[in-house]
């Protein structure tokens, strides 16, 4: 029984030792430029050129739009997003449209 755990904690720890490879380093052809925001994914090539690129695009969704249109996209939702956002703060602190429409009677906010 001992001599058959002793052989278990040899081979254990020997399945952790580094491997001898007689001298000779292995290379790889795999030298593909990675992304400087996601250090584990390629980058992304569509990017090259665009201000503010540092690679992030984990979707790959640049591979199937084009960046214009994304760029063009995310202007305008950022504008929408501004103006939800002073119409959000300009009715909390009280802003209303006196008199209101008749359609508007009853609407909360």
């Amino acid at each position: 029984m001992k001599l058959a755990l002793l052989a278990s904690l040899i081979g254990a720890a020997a399945a952790f030792a580094p491997a001898s490879t007689g001298g000779a380093r292995a290379t790889t052809s795999l030298n593909a430029e990675k992304s400087e925001a996601i250090p584990f994914l390629p980058y992304p090539e569509n990017l090259k050129g665009y201000i503010g690129d540092v690679g992030f695009d984990p979707l790959r969704i640049s591979d199937y739009v084009p960046m214009d249109y994304l760029r063009e996209a995310e202007l305008k939702h950022g504008r929408i997003c501004m103006m939800a956002w002073l119409g959000f703060v300009a009715v909390y602190l009280g802003a209303r449209v006196y008199p209101p429409p008749p359609e508007w009677e009853g609407l909360p906010a």
